[in-house]
């Protein structure tokens, strides 16, 4: 079988590049053809299909620049144009879209339909009935008001990024999107990631409730052989991006009634000035702020912490930060929102507390520092067992694979 995956990104930028990738990998290593389209980006890996991919907003040029990149948010003519020649070069069997809304665009789905190609969908985020994507208004707040189809409440609610501007774009793209390239018409088929995220999306758009689906959590590329013991240096981890709904905020307030406890954060973002401004100037010396890390730093970082803290503020669907902390047999820590209570077992695989509540997280986190050795072995067990039943490669190919076979 031929598949062409589609995102955004042609380099590890997220979750859904490393669900991405790491499903090109699979496939390859299974006898399948993989062929990639994505945008142009500088730190772009090298890719044979790279002549097919459209110039992003960071590669465009020209005086009419910022022009042409407001227009390229609704439709791409370029991503329209490009992926024709690649799929007559290329012939791919089905279509597997990852990310696309607002870059690539709707453009691609009537030439995909013109040649016959079925395809998937992966809801990774919530933008097909969500602007702004978080299910977050401009003050931080959960919000669902758009209710699926009252979009201008994006603008209303000053929801992107507390633009007026920004929240006005993704208002109209939603609109246009679904007037010309509703995904409930287009798409033959959804991949949730979680079952959070398909009670959402069909609770909103309805129609999408006729297309096949499937539930496939993210999956990891390894999982350890064997539980690991208490480890001696007990520090506290989280690692991801350093941004409002990410709940780092509340994450350094529990922690700044816990001295004796350690944090370390690994990640960057547009919060992370004011976090570390938080934290020295609330004398915290147990918080060490890390900066970026990935590949094998990072797997040591979590292979080596005694607890994984995912202090989310908003609807998180399946986060691949506990999938690496599974893999790795260390527990985690969760905000009880969105998908996480679906992957964290209260006292079998981890801990939940109440999402933005510091309070509630302190407390969970004194329990957490308590555990004796052999508490934390059957804890550190219990999230491998997790991982091995419900995120494993094997598994998650099967039910992969057949799922494509329904359409090719």
């Amino acid at each position: 079988m031929k598949v062409l995956l589609i995102d955004v990104y042609n380099y590890n930028k997220g979750g859904a590049e490393t669900v991405c990738f790491n499903t090109g990998r699979m496939l390859e290593e299974h006898g399948h053809e993989v062929v990639y389209f994505t945008l142009k980006w500088e730190r772009n890996e090298p890719s044979p299909q790279s002549k097919y991919f459209p110039e992003s907003k960071e590669t465009r040029r020209g005086p009419l620049r910022q022009a042409r990149n407001l227009v390229n948010y609704f439709y791409s003519r370029e991503a329209a144009r490009n992926i024709e020649r690649l799929i007559r070069d290329e012939r791919p069997d089905i279509a597997h879209i990852h990310l696309m809304w607002g870059q690539i665009t709707g453009s691609i789905l009537p030439v995909l339909r013109r040649h016959g190609v079925p395809v998937l969908f992966t809801v990774h985020d919530y933008r097909l009935v969500c602007p702004a994507y978080t299910f977050r208004d401009g003050r931080g707040r959960v919000c669902e008001a758009c209710r699926g189809r009252h979009f201008y409440r994006c603008l209303t609610h000053n929801c992107c990024k507390g633009s007026r501007l920004m929240s006005a774009v993704m208002a109209a793209e939603q609109y246009i999107r679904n007037a010309f390239f509703n995904p409930a018409e287009y798409f033959d088929g959804f991949i949730y990631v979680s079952n959070f995220a398909k009670e959402i999306q069909e609770r909103y758009m309805p129609a999408v409730r006729r297309k096949p689906s499937v539930t496939l959590y993210n999956f990891s590329t390894a999982v350890a052989a064997a539980p690991k013991r208490l480890p001696e240096d007990r520090y506290f981890l989280y690692f991801g991006r350093l941004s409002y709904e990410k709940g780092v905020r509340t994450l350094l307030e529990a922690f700044r009634g816990l001295p004796q406890c350690r944090l370390k954060i690994a990640g960057t973002g547009p919060k992370e000035e004011g976090l570390k401004a938080f934290a020295w100037a609330c004398g915290m010396d147990n918080v060490e702020f890390l900066g970026y890390k990935r590949g094998r730093e990072l797997e040591e970082l979590v292979a080596g912490a005694c607890f994984v803290v995912v202090p989310s503020e908003w609807y998180e669907n399946n986060p691949m930060t506990v999938i690496e902390a599974y893999s790795a047999g260390t527990p985690v820590i969760g905000a009880r929102i969105g998908g996480i209570p679906e992957i964290v077992v209260e006292a079998q695989t981890g801990f939940l507390f109440t999402s933005g509540d510091a309070d509630d997280l302190r407390d969970v986190l004194c329990n957490a520092a308590s555990f004796g050795a052999d508490d934390y072995h059957a804890l550190s067990a219990g999230a491998l067992r997790f991982a091995a039943e419900n995120f494993a490669p094997g598994p998650y190919y099967e039910r992969l694979v057949a799922f494509y076979r329904r359409f090719v």
